[in-house]
């Protein structure tokens, strides 16, 4: 067992940094940059029942300290995730890897998940149940907990690989969703996923991006997912993987002492493609200086005033 180690919902992770979902694609992007096998593993591109083209353009919208996006979930649908994506992924990550699936139905989420857990590639189902750049579905069912805790219960019928409900901060109480989330069978929760935010162009009097609103994400937002994760972390008896705002190892650190088991890193990606393996490289040195000998002593090591 390495210094940076950590066990996420029963599998074992030689590092606790993952790429987010929607910031790394399906892995073979990124592996012709370098070897994605340094990382704990990453959540592949949010996928669908069916394709999806997503939003119409503009769909970015840069913002201080963050940027909105509103993509739409574009993905070319399970089926061709299957038969083409994931045979180009296995030639080049040797880990399990997260399945981010999200859908417009609870019959969405359970087709789209029963045909991704059969798949030896896949080590986690993490249901998005907090997109919120769709319209009819993602954040829809994340709002509420009875929703959240239906789709939970409806995946885990169908699921024999352990389920992360992925959660939005759009939201006025966020434990009690997670709790319903923990009741209803889920083994994990990811949170958070982006705020709602927008822009306006000045000359034009219109908003920047083409779907009004989008998700924001970026360094801004990393005090309010830090909050969550503690929030959230304090009151469930599950893995909390925690994200927002994540850019740096000390950011790492401080996720997994509000209480995360794993970080998952966003934007980042976005800027600095190298991000994830920086973050991985510079980890040991900031154990050290802050006197961690074993990563995953600290989940949940805050200590309260």
């Amino acid at each position: 067992m390495g210094r940076l180690s950590v066990n996420l919902c029963g599998i074992e992770l030689d590092n606790p940094v993952i790429p987010a979902s929607g910031t790394f694609g399906y892995g073979h992007e990124y592996a012709e940059l370098y070897d994605i096998n340094v990382l704990g593993t990453f959540s592949f591109k949010g996928t669908t029942k069916d394709p999806r083209f997503g939003n119409p353009t503009p769909r970015i919208a840069e913002c201080t300290a963050g940027l909105i996006n509103a993509v739409g979930l574009q993905n070319p649908g399970v089926h061709q995730v299957i038969e083409q994506e994931l045979p180009k992924l296995k030639g080049c990550f040797h880990k399990p890897v997260m399945a981010n699936v999200s859908g417009f139905s609870v019959e969405d989420y359970v087709y789209t998940c029963s045909l991704l857990d059969a798949q030896d590639q896949v080590g986690w189902l993490e249901v998005n149940v907090s997109c919120p750049n769709v319209h009819g579905g993602g954040m829809s069912f994340g709002t509420n907990p009875a929703s959240a805790a239906e789709v939970t219960a409806a995946v885990k019928r169908v699921a024999k690989k352990p389920v992360i409900v992925k959660l939005s901060p759009n939201v006025t109480d966020i434990v009690s969703i997670a709790k319903a989330c923990e009741d209803a069978g889920a083994n994990g929760i990811s949170l958070i996923n982006t705020l709602l935010g927008m822009r306006i162009d000045l000359r034009s009097r219109k908003p920047v991006i083409a779907n009004t609103m989008g998700g924001f994400s970026g360094p801004a937002i990393f005090p309010v997912a830090l909050r969550m994760v503690y929030q959230v972390a304090s009151n469930v008896h599950i893995p909390v993987v925690g994200m927002g705002g994540v850019s740096s190892a000390e950011d790492v650190i401080e996720m997994m002492m509000a209480g995360a088991t794993a970080v998952e890193v966003g934007a980042a990606n976005l800027i600095d493609p190298f991000c994830c393996k920086s973050i991985i490289e510079q980890l040991p040195g900031v154990m050290d200086r802050y006197g961690i000998n074993q990563i995953s002593e600290i989940i949940g090591g805050v200590e309260n005033g």
